[in-house]
Order: structure tokens, then C-alpha cells, then sequence
């Protein structure tokens, strides 16, 4: 388990799925975390999760599609906690479907909630990794830009691999202020992919035969400890990779 005592991380879309997951392995970690996420209800009770398993949390309603909200989001991070180490981008609005059936309103909502909130996170948070003497940004992208047949899932590809563009220039613009910038692409027990395979069973069937490990990851044994671990000191030459955290079915080359 990597040691993040003393480090402070804001995860979006922290109030369930994977963002819930990487919260509490980074709280297990030792670092502070502040979980932002659009229905006050949830980061409010992953926030009091955090705190009786002995983490310490604060919740923030937080919208990734108003600016506004990013830039409150940061500023609730560093009042609260008094620095910023940490920044998971996470939160995401899915525009799946055929190209023909995805509308410019559902296209844009998860260009504004994918790579635009994140590109606008990565900003805020910059100066204050940057006088910490350096900082892990963790964005997530996601295999569905790699598929041989992309058919119903080219909308959703296209805004994750802007994704991985990003983390590829603030790795190469940052790194020399000591911010290391990554990206991951999972797949874990979160409530969308539980959708998705109740939504599509026979799609879903043949998907899993391709994972070599043969399981989804757990959200936070798999994911979450793997983010902790990417944070820590003892990845810290790596940076602007794509990590596929995925049971080895993807090919990221």
C-alpha cells in the first residue's frame, strides 16, 4: 500500500462507481480527500464512509460541466485541507450509441463533462501541485476508443481519447514543476457497466471472454489501490502513460 500521509486528493464523480473506489483507497493511503460530485446526497455519504472507516473527507457539490463549480471545487480543497497533491478526473457523461442515434446535446454533454472538465481541472489545479514542489493528475479514459468495431461507441471513444491527449501534454508541459500527469482506462463493478450488461446481455457475454484475467476489477481493491499506488513516491518516474487497468484485454501499444 503506497504512504500518501499528508497528501490532499480531489476525485470527481466521487459519490459512487470508480470515483467512490479510488476515494477510499487513496483514504486508506493516508491522504485527505475531498469527493465532488453532481448530487450532494452521495458525496455526503461517501464522505461519512471515508470518516468511519477513520479517513478524513469533505464533500463537495460539485456540476463538471460549470466552471464555476470546478474553480469551488479546488478552492474548497485547499481552504479545507490547506494544499492540493492530488487530482482525479473522473466524473464523465457517456454519449453512447451509433453515430446517427448520438445528438449534438448528448456529443456535447460528454465533451463538457469528459475532456473539457478535465483540460479546466488540470488548470485550476496546477499552480497549487506546482508550489507543493509537485502533484499526480489521474485522468480516466477508457478502452471503447481502442475497439476493432467502434460501431455504437464512437461518440464516447472520441471524448476519452481527447482524454489521452491531455495527459500526454500537461506530462510533457508540467514535468519539469514535478507534476506527473497519467491516465487510466478500467473496467470495474461500477453502476454504468452494470447497465450496460443488463442492457446488453449476448454484447456483454462475449465482451467478458476477452478479459485474459477473466474478472471485472473491484473498485476499490483493483482500481482504487492501483491509483493510490500511482501517486505514490515509488512510481514517481512515471508519467504521460496510459495505465489499462482492465484484466489485460485491452491493447494500448
Amino acid at each position: 500500500m503506497a504512504d500518501l500521509s499528508g497528501k490532499v486528493a480531489l476525485v470527481t464523480g466521487a459519490g459512487q462507481g470508480v470515483g467512490l473506489g479510488i476515494a477510499l483507497a487513496l483514504a486508506a493511503a493516508g491522504a485527505r480527500v475531498v469527493l465532488a460530485g453532481r448530487t450532494r446526497e452521495k458525496v455526503e455519504k461517501a464522505a461519512a464512509e471515508l470518516a468511519a472507516r477513520g479517513g478524513t473527507a469533505l464533500a463537495v457539490a460539485c456540476n463538471v460541466r460549470d466552471p464555476a463549480d470546478l474553480a469551488a471545487a479546488v478552492d474548497r480543497a485547499v481552504a479545507g485541507f490547506g494544499a492540493l497533491d492530488i487530482l482525479v478526473n473522473n466524473a464523465q457523461e457517456v454519449p453512447l450509441g451509433k453515430l446517427d442515434d448520438v445528438s449534438d446535446e448528448a456529443f456535447l454533454a460528454g465533451f463538457e463533462s469528459g475532456p473539457l472538465a478535465t483540460f479546466r481541472l488540470m488548470k485550476l489545479a496546477r499552480p497549487h501541485l506546482a508550489a507543493r514542489g509537485g502533484g499526480t493528475i489521474v485522468n480516466l479514459a477508457s478502452s471503447a476508443g481502442l475497439r476493432w468495431d467502434m460501431s455504437g461507441y464512437g461518440a464516447y471513444g472520441a471524448v476519452k481519447q481527447a482524454i489521452r491527449a491531455l495527459t500526454r501534454a500537461g506530462a510533457a508541459e508540467w514535468g519539469r514543476e514535478g507534476i506527473r500527469v497519467l491516465t487510466i482506462a478500467p473496467h470495474a463493478e461500477s453502476p454504468g457497466l452494470k447497465w450496460w450488461v443488463e442492457n446488453n446481455p449476448e454484447e456483454a457475454e462475449a465482451f467478458f471472454r476477452t478479459i485474459p484475467l477473466g474478472r471485472i476489477g473491484r473498485l476499490e481493491e483493483d482500481i482504487g489501490r492501483a491509483v493510490a499506488a500511482l501517486c505514490g513516491d515509488e512510481l514517481g518516474y512515471l508519467t504521460g502513460a496510459t495505465i489499462p487497468l482492465d484484466g489485460g484485454q485491452a491493447n494500448f501499444d
